[in-house]
């Protein structure tokens, strides 16, 4: 008896079951009464808005997850997986270049049949709740540069893990994988400063005045040198605000969202500047490279001991045995270690922002400006105000505001 027959759509069917179940807990949780904390920052109208805002993605999450779900058990039971390898089989014999072609041609079909979803997502729901700036033709630019990172980044990427498994023993060429991913991962910071971000956005630095040298005198105060110090333009795509911290050693970079530093006003932008910083001089930065890395080994590790599996490829209908489809399947195996995994790291995710709270609100004497100024974010960005416990710890890598807020209130 081939176990996998009941393993792969029981994993399918448990994460879609949990997804819907939070979600729906999560709706039952918005409570229609506004919370004391906001209501210096909310009015009644925006409250409306930010819990229609919430159950208008959920229901939206529950149509997608569904036809993604499907679209996953047609391609398994429809033999789709095997008719691409067997159409590749055809005409080509190098198994890294069947392979590269393998997840092209699956990237490709799934970003068509999901880009109707894409697209209402943008142009409607954000075009309805007043957050969407992005036109057709940077949508489509978006994308069109989104393939050529996938081609020129991502496809060698993926070559060279062919090539350790289809060269080495499965007991050494995890290793060689593991090895190449965490050097990858060190090397895209530079790489995404460099090249990635200004791809999407524009950067500019902060113009000279009072803000700038609020925001010098702080990171002289915490010896926190920056080489960049710059605004984003994040309203081009949307109005939601956010700030960002990039980069290691000399090479430091702080963006600000255009849009957040029109919502808030000097000393909001220095808590949340601290806050940033907090993250990097508490070793969180360096913490999530090495768990990243931990990760990645215990992943490819146990991808070794499924490699080539004869019973998992005849569980998707496949005819032929390769590495690269080897790499795709585990995938779906690896799921609820992923899930615990993913826990595990949300859970310290949200300890290390309740930490760069408190050395935001130590190091720049403003816990109030932070506070208000994550009110703000949350009004601007409709953000769900009481969201169920169960999609915090499974979903949320910040901790609901609320908590944070009444974590800062002792710093006052």
């Amino acid at each position: 008896m081939n176990i996998y027959f009941f393993i792969i759509p029981f994993i399918l069917f448990f994460e879609y079951l949990l997804s819907t179940v939070v979600r729906l807990l999560n709706l039952r949780a918005l409570d229609p009464n506004l919370p004391d904390e906001f209501k210096d920052t909310f009015d009644s109208d925006k409250y409306i808005k930010s819990q229609e805002y919430a159950r208008t993605n959920s229901k939206f999450s529950y149509i997608t997850s569904t036809f993604s779900l499907l679209i996953t058990l047609i391609f398994i039971y429809g033999g789709i997986y095997n008719i691409i390898d067997q159409w590749l089989l055809g005409f080509l014999e190098n198994k890294i270049i069947i392979g590269l072609l393998f997840f092209g041609l699956l990237t490709l079909i799934t970003d068509i049949i999901s880009l109707p979803f894409s697209i209402y997502r943008t142009f409607v729901i954000e075009e309805k709740f007043g957050f969407n700036k992005t036109t057709y033709s940077t949508f489509l630019l978006d994308k069109i540069k989104g393939y050529f990172l996938m081609i020129f980044i991502g496809a060698p990427v993926l070559s060279v893990i062919l090539y350790f498994f289809e060269t080495f023993p499965k007991e050494y060429s995890w290793i060689y994988a593991w090895v190449l991913i965490t050097i990858f991962g060190l090397v895209m910071q530079p790489i995404f400063n460099i090249l990635i971000a200004p791809m999407f956005n524009k950067f500019k630095p902060m113009p000279e005045g009072p803000l700038l040298d609020k925001i010098k005198n702080y990171l002289d105060k915490v010896n926190f040198p920056v080489k960049k110090l710059e605004i984003m333009d994040g309203s081009k795509r949307s109005t939601h605000s956010n700030a960002y911290f990039s980069g290691l050693g000399k090479n430091k970079r702080i963006a600000l969202f255009d849009t957040l530093v029109e919502q808030m006003d000097d000393n909001e932008i220095i808590a949340v500047i601290a806050h940033e910083v907090g993250h990097y001089k508490l070793k969180h930065i360096h913490s999530g490279i090495i768990l990243s890395a931990i990760q990645s080994g215990i992943m490819f590790y146990i991808l070794s001991l499924f490699l080539l599996d004869e019973m998992l490829f005849a569980a998707f209908y496949m005819e032929n045995i390769s590495v690269y489809a080897s790499l795709l399947f585990f995938s779906t195996l690896y799921t609820p270690i992923s899930m615990l995994v993913g826990f595990l790291f949300s859970y310290i995710s949200r300890k290390n922002e309740f930490a760069a709270d408190a050395f935001s609100a130590e190091t720049s004497k403003l816990p109030d400006s932070l506070i208000t100024g994550l009110k703000k974010m949350s009004k601007e960005n409709l953000s769900n105000l009481t969201p169920h416990w169960l999609n915090v710890m499974l979903n949320y890598t910040h901790p609901p505001v609320i908590d944070r807020i009444i974590a800062l209130r002792k710093f006052k």
